[in-house]
């Protein structure tokens, strides 16, 4: 698959496009920040541009990857989120990361909520998991959210870290827990609505 062949995903925020070079500064800023501990950074400027072209060779080698997350009425990125299956990855791994600056939104369960979709209903998934850091609350909550649940017979990337398995295609398509999911991302997308708590993503 060639980078022009990259679909776009739209959500009622969000546009999902190919990772372009003009969106190197806020990737290369989020895996320079405390916040991409749990994803092996932080990482030096060397660092930062080799995983920013296996990003983007990703797509060339496997057909599939991580889209860049765009807010539809500024254009600016805010994350990215995707399909990731690297050399030594048991299984395809959903998986995303929200800039630091723009977390509590919701943009990261409305995008990988659009991924997954797209993933299953395209290009015939059957199944996938995202490997977390147990550390790393934030996105374990965000995995149960998305009706992921922990699967502690499927092999680890390292051994360091957990497999949350995502319901399978038939497990979400017309279910409850497909409707609370899409009800959660609603609120989120109300402009009038104010999160409790601590903020996730």
């Amino acid at each position: 698959m060639g980078h022009r062949d990259i679909p776009v995903l739209e959500t009622k925020r969000l546009s999902l496009r190919s990772p372009k070079a003009e969106d190197y500064p806020d990737f290369k800023a989020t895996f320079a920040s405390y916040r991409s501990r749990f994803m092996g950074g932080p990482l030096n400027s060397y660092e930062a541009w080799m995983l920013y072209a296996a990003e983007i060779g990703h797509w060339e080698i496997r057909g599939f990857g991580m889209w860049m997350v765009h807010l539809k009425d500024t254009d600016e990125t805010v994350g990215m989120a995707g399909g990731w299956s690297p050399a030594k990855w048991p299984e395809r791994e959903i998986a995303w990361i929200i800039w630091p600056d723009r977390a509590g939104h919701g943009f990261a369960l409305e995008a990988t909520h659009r991924v997954r979709r797209y993933f299953y209903d395209e290009k015939g998934w059957e199944t996938a998991v995202s490997y977390l850091d147990p550390k790393n609350l934030d996105s374990i909550r965000l995995a149960e959210r998305l009706g992921a649940k922990k699967d502690h017979d499927a092999p680890t990337v390292d051994g360091s870290d957990v497999v949350y398995r995502h319901p399978s295609p038939d497990a979400l398509r017309g279910t409850q827990l497909a409707h609370g999911i899409d009800m959660e991302i609603a609120h989120y997308q109300d402009p009038l609505f104010k999160p409790k708590g601590w903020a996730i993503d």
